[in-house]
């Protein structure tokens, strides 16, 4: 902890915001070169290659020498850039061209500016310069009117316009606060939003120390490196969906979870022994309180040896884990990279062997302390090591175990530095970096490792990885949680904006600790984050040793009929959700969205911080102060319905809504078509029960809406040889006519076709009900007092239904 010596006047200026002295610039451009897919602009001091990856991202690489080096990190996939690039020398200029995107270069003074296909300005760079060929600057125009999303996890509010961001992954337990700016993850992308103006974001492909600096000049914004290259990607919109396609066609999309993972989760650090495991599920079972997931923390291991087990404290996990699959439960056990340093630990001294540790360029290898003592780490960089680390994970299958938490992997170390010596050497596939070049892939490396680990050994089922540190493309692995945070009011409000950058960073499976991890939480704090955390893509409730217990049950009956309540609407919720997890896997669009990326014409939306979108039906606005039983909801343009009530309300205002303990305010928009299940107690839980498909007429005039349901088994990778459902719902309302439409346009499972349809806010009472197509009316019922009308379809494959 700081005090006020920090702030002492005499102080010498050592922080890390200094301003640095460039003296290096590219200068006139001398010579234009053209390669396969590539051009070279050699410049009087350095030079530049561009090449397009596709028609709408354009890679920018700063190489001093002769030749660039194009070859990316493990974050990119599209690395071969198969973009059609054309060169001309139009004006006095050198333009590049693709189908999307134009790069206008003056070639006097090196200068960059980038234009979509109808001309309109996206990238004016302003300055690109150094003072050593490894610390080098990237500066580009802003505004007053330029806002900033991305960047990962970071604290803070949405716009990121004013703040200035470290990439440099740390374990920051203590203080987690918005002057944290470096923390888990590292996701070096921004993306420049301008209202009028087409969107675009800029990667930049770097795992050492970087700096991302919208604060310190009122006209530009600037991009830093500290060692290794300025290796850019420019991202073209127009609009922020389309960015961020644009990243995860470059970086990956999210993979597609099992369906256990998507439900609720209870850690705690650390349930201590096999019964307090057993007893923990038998408890949510008993009290009908859904779970599907517990999590093992590092007391179940040997003297914190991973892949072991303490045989006092689990004398018989195999037995455990049969009795926890019989009441439907998975578990999740933590796995650290530190590896004992004991030469009787068959993993430390097969690594040794072997040479899979990490070392000083002398040989030496690197040991540091972390929980079991004096420990060696693995060099992920290296395909041999990563395969051995997976294929490690076999332990865990064995035991019937189908995901594992990976923490302490920025990496953390308990030393001065908090991490590895930044000269340990990675062997990198016979391209050597040290870890001050590479650090922060350390972490998306290991994750790597033990999903594909994990998937060798599975037998075709898919794995779920949870990682604390990351870099750009870890959705391609793992799910991301925002680390040691606190039971804070100020903590819950921040995981808000935090998941919502994530998506805008191509991360769409994240989430907060649930409750908080470190300090004492309050059952009416525990009662607001389940709330939320009901709607956020990771749920999970994770309480520290020596604090308060967080599950559901423990803060009185009033705290846990609400858990219950919101966990229980959760799992109603899974239909919706899950497709939403499959468009993410499909698209990058993130499952939950900030408000300016569905209403990006509206000005009152480019900050908004504690509201979020599920999808785009389901609007959500947190309680995040204790006490608070009302608050002030932003509803964008068109009618919007009380989730709870069904009061309608018209947009593009604020309301006042109503927020007893018991609820959170919840709206749903017109138009909206939710697919719901019925109410199980984890996800694999059989049930006859057809799905419940919602439908939110009263959109005013002519309006038409669609959501597209994915079904599959849920837990396997057959949904990849075409055995899934597709059937996409389609609501219309004209001229108080009602058609709601089911089209099939993919049906490789057997039998389950049933639908309930829901209609709510109906005008009245039917005059009549047809259907057209592969299916047949059940029954119907109309509830007069809450203007529901509920029709049953059978068969329910392909079909219009048409209400009068």
């Amino acid at each position: 902890m700081l005090t006020s010596e920090a702030i002492l006047p005499d102080r010498p200026d050592d922080g890390n915001e200094k301003e640095t002295t460039l003296y290096g610039s590219i200068g006139a451009i001398l010579q234009v070169e053209q390669g396969e897919g590539t051009v070279v602009l050699r410049g009087e001091r350095a030079s530049v290659a561009f090449r397009y990856v596709d028609e709408h991202t354009l890679r920018m690489k700063l190489f001093f020498g002769d030749n660039p080096d194009m070859r990316t990190t493990p974050a990119i996939m599209q690395a071969a850039g198969n973009g059609k690039i054309e060169v001309e020398e139009r004006d006095e200029h050198i333009v590049l061209t693709s189908g999307a995107l134009h790069a206008v270069v003056n070639p006097q003074r090196f200068s960059l500016r980038v234009f979509d296909a109808e001309g309109r300005l996206l990238l004016e760079e302003l300055e690109t310069a150094w003072d050593t060929p490894t610390n080098v600057t990237f500066a580009a125009a802003k505004t007053n009117e330029t806002h900033f999303y991305g960047l990962g996890e970071k604290t803070g509010f949405l716009d990121k316009n004013g703040e200035r961001y470290e990439m440099w992954n740390s374990d920051v337990f203590d203080p987690h606060v918005q002057d944290t700016d470096a923390l888990y993850q590292s996701i070096p992308f921004l993306m420049r939003f301008e209202y009028g103006k087409p969107t675009y974001g800029l990667l930049l492909d770097n795992p050492g120390r970087t700096v991302f600096d919208m604060r310190s000049h009122e006209d530009r914004y600037t991009i830093s490196t500290h060692t290794g290259e300025l290796d850019l990607y420019v991202l073209g919109g127009p609009g922020i969906k389309d960015v961020v396609r644009r990243l995860t066609d470059l970086t990956g999309r999210s993979y597609m979870p099992p369906a256990w993972s998507i439900g609720y989760q209870q850690s705690r650090y650390s349930y201590m022994s096999q019964e307090e495991v057993l007893e923990i599920a038998r408890t949510f079972r008993r009290k009908q309180i859904p779970c599907d997931v517990l999590y093992l923390d590092i007391h179940y291991m040997d003297e914190y040896r991973v892949f072991t087990w303490d045989s006092k404290r689990f004398p018989r996990p195999k037995e455990m884990m049969a009795e926890l699959k019989e009441m439907g439960f998975e578990v999740v056990p933590i796995v650290d990279p530190g590896v004992k340093k004991d030469p009787k630990y068959p993993v430390y001294a097969e690594g040794v062997r072997n040479g899979y540790f990490c070392r000083k360029l002398e040989g030496d290898i690197f040991i540091g302390k972390v929980w079991p003592g004096l420990s060696a780490f693995p060099d992920f960089t290296e395909e041999e090591v990563s395969r051995w680390w997976g294929d490690l994970h076999r332990f865990y299958i064995e035991h019937g175990i189908n995901g594992i938490w990976n923490d302490m992997n920025e990496p953390s170390v308990f030393n001065e530095s908090k991490t590895m010596d930044l000269d340990v050497l990675h062997g990198n596939g016979g391209d050597p970096k040290t870890h001050e070049e590479w650090h922060n892939l350390y972490g998306f490396l290991m994750s790597k490792a033990t999903f594909e680990g994990m998937k060798r050994g599975m037998g075709g089922e898919r794995p779920f990885v949870l990682t604390r540190a990351g870099y750009a493309g870890i959705q391609r692995y793992a799910t991301v949680w925002t680390g040691d945070n606190r039971s804070f009011w100020e903590h819950m409000a921040m995981s808000i904006p935090m998941v919502l950058n994530l998506g805008m960073s191509g991360i769409a499976f994240a989430g907060p600790d649930v409750g908080g991890f470190s300090h004492h939480s309050s059952g009416e704090l525990v009662a607001r984050w389940t709330q939320l955390g009901a709607l956020i893509p990771f749920f999970r409730n994770h309480s520290a040793i020596d604090t308060r217990r967080q599950e559901p049950w423990l803060f009185g009956e009033q705290v846990e009929s609400i858990c219950r309540e919101y966990i229980g609407l959760r799992y109603r919720l899974l239909p919706y959700l899950y497709s939403l997890f499959y468009e993410a896997h499909q698209t990058g669009v993130p499952i939950v969205r900030s408000l300016i990326m569905e209403y990006p014409e509206d000005r009152g939306a480019y900050n908004i911080c504690d509201q979020f979108l599920l999808g785009s039906f389901l609007l959500a606005a947190p309680i995040y102060r204790p006490g608070v039983r009302s608050r002030a909801v932003y509803l964008p343009e068109g009618i919007w319905y009380d989730y709870w009530t069904g009061e309608r309300h018209e947009g593009g205002r604020s309301i006042l809504a109503d927020a007893p303990l018991e609820r959170m305010p919840l709206y749903v928009k017109a138009g909206a078509v939710i697919p719901e299940a019925p109410l199980r107690q984890w996800t694999g839980e059989a049930s006859d029960e057809p799905i419940r498909v919602q439908a939110y007429a009263g959109a005013d005039g002519t309006s038409e809406s669609r959501f597209t349901l994915f079904e599959d088994d849920g837990r396997s990778y057959d949904f990849e040889a075409g055995k899934y459902r597709l059937r996409e719902f389609r609501l219309t309302e004209t001229n108080g006519q009602v058609r709601f439409t089911c089209e099939c346009s993919h049906d490789g499972l057997s039998g389950g076709r049933e639908l309930s349809l829901v209609f709510n806010q109906a005008a009245g009472e039917p005059a009549g009900i047809e259907i057209s197509g592969d299916a047949e009316i059940g029954a119907w019922t109309y509830d007069s007092a809450n203007r529901q009308l509920q029709v049953t379809v059978r068969a329910a494959n392909s079909f219009e239904l048409t209400i009068r």
